[in-house]
C-alpha cells in the first residue's frame, strides 16, 4: 500500500494501522536489541574462560611453587619439616597448613613474651585443632636457647632422687620455744609444714607473742597433736598501749575488733585517760572473758 493510500481510509482505520505500525516496529527493535545482548554476553563470557583459565594456571603455578614468598592456605597439600614454633616465620607455618589465623595467633603470643618451651606448649596454641597437633608434634623442635635454664643445669649436675632434703622432725621428748622460733625450726614439728609455720609466726605478730600454748587452738584448723611440742619461755610481750593507739592500730589485734576499739577510742574523748582494764568493765562491748584475754597484752 502506498502512502497516499492511506489518506483513503476514514478516521477510526488510520488509527488502528497506525497502533498496527507502531507495535511492528516496536517488536523489531526489541529483537534486533535482544539479539545484540546475547552476542555480546557469550563474547564475554568466551573472553572470561580464557582470563580465568589463564589466571587460575597462574595461581596454581604460584602456589605449586615452594620458593615463592606468599601461600593461600587451603589451596595446596601441607608439607612436613622441622620447625621450631619459636622463630618460624610466617611462610613456613602456612606451608605446614596452619590457617593465617593461627599464624597470627602465634605471632601475638610470641609479640606478648610467650615461648614454647616443650613441644606440647604448642598444644596449647587458640585453634589448634587435635588432629593438627597430632600431625605436626613429630616435627616440633624446640632449640636449646628456649628450653628451661634447669633442663641444662640437670644435664651437667645430675640429681639423685633422693637429693630433696625435708626438715628432720624432732623426737616426742624435744620441745620449741613458740616465741622465738622460726619458720625452719618450726616445720621440724611433727604434723607442722610449710603452712602452719607462716600461721604460727604471722598470729604471733599479731598478738605481741604468746603467753600460753593453748592460743595456738585460735588458729584455725590447727593440729591438736603438735601443741604438746611447743613451750613458752620467756615472757616479752610486746604491749599495746591503749592511751595512745589509734582505732586503726587498736583493732589490729586479734583480740580487739572495730566496735571495741571505737569505745576506748571514745572513752578517751569523753573521759580522758583510760587507768586500768576496770574502766572498761562497764562497757557491754568488754564482757568478763575479753578483759581476761586483754590482760596480757595491755599498758597505760
Amino acid at each position: 500500500m502506498e502512502w497516499k493510500e492511506f489518506f483513503y481510509f476514514n478516521k477510526s482505520d488510520r488509527k488502528v494501522l497506525l497502533l498496527i505500525a507502531v507495535f511492528s516496529i516496536g517488536l523489531l527493535l526489541l529483537s534486533l536489541f535482544t539479539s545484540e545482548s546475547e552476542d555480546l554476553g557469550k563474547a564475554a563470557d568466551s573472553t572470561a574462560v580464557a582470563v580465568g583459565g589463564d589466571s587460575l594456571t597462574g595461581r596454581q603455578r604460584q602456589y605449586g611453587n615452594p620458593n615463592t614468598p606468599y601461600y593461600a592456605s587451603g589451596s595446596y597439600k601441607p608439607e612436613r619439616f622441622p620447625f621450631d614454633p619459636n622463630t618460624a616465620d610466617s611462610t613456613q607455618l602456612l606451608r605446614l597448613g596452619l590457617q593465617s589465623w593461627q599464624v597470627r595467633n602465634i605471632y601475638k603470643y610470641r609479640a606478648a613474651g610467650g615461648v614454647y618451651t616443650k613441644p606440647s606448649d604448642f598444644a596449647r596454641l587458640y585453634g589448634l585443632t587435635a588432629k593438627q597437633y597430632r600431625e605436626l608434634e613429630p616435627y616440633i623442635t624446640i632449640s636449646s636457647d628456649y628450653r628451661p635454664a634447669s633442663e641444662l643445669v640437670a644435664k651437667e649436675t645430675p640429681m639423685e632422687r633422693d637429693t630433696v632434703r625435708y626438715p628432720v622432725k624432732i623426737s616426742p621428748t624435744e620441745h620449741v620455744a613458740l616465741n622465738t622460733a622460726d619458720t625452719m625450726m618450726l616445720r621440724k614439728v611433727p604434723g607442722i609444714g610449710s603452712y602452719y609455720a607462716r600461721r604460727i609466726v604471722s598470729y604471733r605478730e599479731r598478738l605481741g607473742g604468746f603467753v600460753d600454748v593453748e592460743q595456738l587452738r585460735e588458729i584455725e584448723g590447727f593440729p591438736e597433736d603438735a601443741m604438746k611440742y611447743f613451750l613458752i619461755t620467756d615472757g616479752n610481750i610486746r604491749r599495746l598501749n591503749l592511751n595512745k593507739l589509734t582505732l586503726a592500730q587498736l583493732k589490729a589485734h586479734p583480740y580487739i575488733n572495730f566496735y571495741q576499739a571505737r569505745d576506748i577510742v571514745e572513752y578517751r574523748r569523753l573521759k580522758g585517760p583510760l587507768h586500768s582494764l576496770d574502766d572498761l568493765r562497764l562497757l557491754a562491748n568488754f564482757p568478763p572473758e575479753v578483759i581476761r584475754k586483754l590482760e596480757p597484752y595491755v599498758e597505760f
